[in-house]
């Protein structure tokens, strides 16, 4: 596997202290390192020759004509990106649509934070500890249960950024003979996706399989979902893995995952956003709830980063936040009191 990368450099040039502010944070909760965020009219040309990034991003609201972007343009070996204009406000609807438009562009230019989880994937897969298990409850243990069985009731795992290590501990601390099963979608490179399901099943109970055309979801299973290709499901709850990529900039999309995911299961799915960059979900989580979805989040202390959580928090989405292993008891008696 590569070796651990350090984020992008930005450089940010914004007119106005709301468009620095909103930048800098997100920027920051999508992974980039932010080594500039200056008015223009509080540069020289000295601190641009002495900045080293790896990318300039301009946000101009004020004034497009600038003789400092001018001379920006001239001398500067690093891309320069003019921004999506004026940021909406974090929670309104069109914050996700900006953020999308301006993440998918860095993206493309210097590279995605998320390629990063790749390496941590080493310690997990050398990690020798085995966790303490959660006791299933009796309401669950006298249960028949054929272990897969296809599950009725489907919750999706989304993460970015440390979630490999989250979601492992989740799963170690949860017991087996659960009526459920779970969708996995991690931001990650896909030269990591196979070293994946061991990573992250190898301690637990639970079978972390790859998506299979045509097939349930199944009890005591967890799938984790393509990175390249859109995950799906037929009218049946058959998994459907189309030829269609995931909209951009996320691969998978939590956004498009969630949809997807209560389209078909509509009361009977729940989402547990764990630790990650960015707001990918935020957008989708409305739709989940008026279907009946249950959404929880790790709680923002246990993660690498709060970004992903911290989003659908803010937004009202999230009904309950814990560390994996309150998370996986809280699953365990959520699902007790359906069979008590």
């Amino acid at each position: 596997m590569s070796e651990t990368r350090t984020s992008a450099r930005i450089a940010v040039i914004a007119d106005t202290s709301l468009q620095r502010h909103v930048l800098q944070q997100a920027l920051a909760g999508n992974g980039y390192q932010v080594v500039l965020n200056s008015d223009p009219a509080r540069l020289d040309e000295e601190t641009l020759s002495a900045c080293e990034t790896d990318l300039w991003l301009v946000d101009l609201a004020q004034s497009d004509d600038s003789p400092l972007v001018d001379s920006l343009l001239e001398r500067v070996s690093a891309p320069v990106l003019f921004g999506e204009g004026h940021a909406p406000e974090r929670h309104s609807e069109n914050y996700p649509r900006w953020e999308r438009s301006l993440f998918g562009k860095l993206k493309r230019l210097v590279g995605d934070p998320a390629q990063a989880v790749g390496p941590s994937l080493e310690a997990l897969l050398a990690e020798a500890q085995r966790p303490s298990r959660l006791e299933l409850p009796s309401a669950l243990a006298s249960t028949p249960l054929v272990a897969g069985e296809p599950a009725r009731q489907v919750w999706l795992l989304a993460a970015s950024l440390g979630g490999p290590e989250a979601v492992k501990a989740f799963l170690d601390a949860l017991p087996g003979g659960l009526p459920i099963g779970f969708v996995y979608a991690q931001h990650i490179g896909a030269s990591f996706e196979s070293a994946l399901p061991q990573a992250v099943g190898r301690h637990s109970q639970w079978h972390v399989n790859p998506a299979r055309q045509n097939d349930p979801v199944r009890c005591g299973e967890v799938i984790v979902v393509p990175v390249s290709f859109e995950l799906g499901f037929a009218e049946d709850g058959a998994m459907q893995v189309t030829e269609r990529s995931w909209p951009e900039p996320y691969s998978p999309s939590i956004d498009q995952m969630m949809l997807n995911l209560a389209q078909q299961f509509g009361a009977n799915c729940g989402v547990i956003a764990f630790s990650g960059m960015g707001s990918d979900g935020s957008a989708a989580a409305g739709y989940v709830r008026r279907q009946g979805g249950v959404i929880w989040t790790q709680r923002a202390d246990s993660c690498a980063c709060p970004s992903m959580p911290d989003s659908l928090r803010e937004g009202g989405y999230s009904s309950f936040s814990g560390d994996p292993r309150e998370l996986a008891e809280s699953l365990v008696n959520h699902l007790a009191g359906q069979f008590a």
